[in-house]
């Protein structure tokens, strides 16, 4: 990737500033965890059993908790410390709990955790081709994001994203008392076709040509599944949920209530009842005679 600086119709390279410091990488995604990643800050430094996490993190859309491991260096495998570390917390789960209490003021149970989606995020200036492909399992929960620094305060964050053709992290053999086979068994990171298996051709028709039409609507969209839904993200955030059922489809809009313009009053609000997708918006289509029209209703909560 190049950066280019514009003045008028010239066009000037952007100088990569290199991190001095992991603490400067740090200092940049703890600041802005909600902007870059949609996440919750719990706590910088968190120390568990003689081990030191850089960023403590909650995802409020899966309800999980996300750590983050900064590297300025590439002498180190992703595997290893990340497998280590997703086994500490589910080893651990009550510390996480009350740490997120502690600093967040909050209520959280252990039952209020979908530990399934627990993850851990590795952020580097760069990653090595080995560091790519050991993590490139398309069920394994380890993340890796690369971000840089450039001339006139420009900062680059590009994730890292695992092949289509990524193989799962049962076909590799580990004997059953492993740290990868314990976390295996307890984190789940979901796929599409998962939601998708045992759909008649009608609904996984229907959904294509929503998905489709929602892809369409703007640039660098992307689908995201989750335990229940099908997430619909822009820079990472979602923006829509489907939820694929046996005879239709459920969309949500994430916008809060009365923020939606719906002059049709299509959409259901469902902002004091619990549900599984984002936002407080809810409609159940089985046809696509809306179709355009309730694009125009999601289309106004990408940002």
């Amino acid at each position: 990737m190049y950066i280019y600086n514009k003045n008028k119709n010239a066009l000037t390279i952007l100088k990569e500033i290199p991190f001095k410091l992991e603490k400067e990488i740090q200092s940049i995604f703890e600041s802005n965890l909600q902007a870059v990643l949609n996440l919750q800050l719990v706590k910088s430094e968190f120390t568990i059993k003689n081990n030191r996490i850089d960023t403590l993190a909650f995802d409020p859309e899966s309800n999980s908790f996300v750590i983050i491991e900064y590297k300025r260096s590439q002498n180190y495998s992703v595997i290893d410390q990340g497998v280590s570390y997703l086994n500490l917390m589910l080893e651990y789960k009550a510390d996480f709990i009350v740490e997120y209490n502690e600093n967040l003021r909050g209520n959280l149970k252990r039952t209020d955790v979908d530990w399934s989606q627990s993850k851990i995020i590795f952020v580097s200036p760069s990653f090595t081709d080995f560091q790519k492909q050991s993590s490139n399992f398309k069920d394994l929960a380890i993340e890796l994001w690369e971000v840089k620094q450039f001339d006139n305060n420009i900062i680059v964050v590009n994730p890292i994203k695992k092949s289509k053709s990524a193989p799962s992290i049962k076909q590799v053999q580990q004997s059953e008392d492993s740290e990868i086979s314990k976390i295996a068994k307890e984190i789940k990171v979901y796929t599409e076709d998962e939601h998708l298996e045992g759909k008649n051709d009608e609904i996984l028709e229907l959904y294509e040509v929503y998905k489709q039409a929602i892809l369409n609507l703007a640039s660098d969209l992307e689908i995201k599944p989750k335990k229940m839904e099908i997430g619909m993200t822009k820079n990472g955030k979602i923006f829509s949920d489907i939820v694929i059922l046996k005879s239709g489809l459920k969309i949500f809009i994430n916008l809060k209530k009365d923020t939606l313009d719906d002059p049709k009053k299509l959409m259901r609000d469902v902002s004091s009842i619990g549900h599984w997708g984002n936002g407080d918006y809810e409609v159940i289509v089985n046809d696509t005679k809306n179709l355009e029209y309730l694009m125009s209703l999601i289309k106004q909560a990408i940002t």
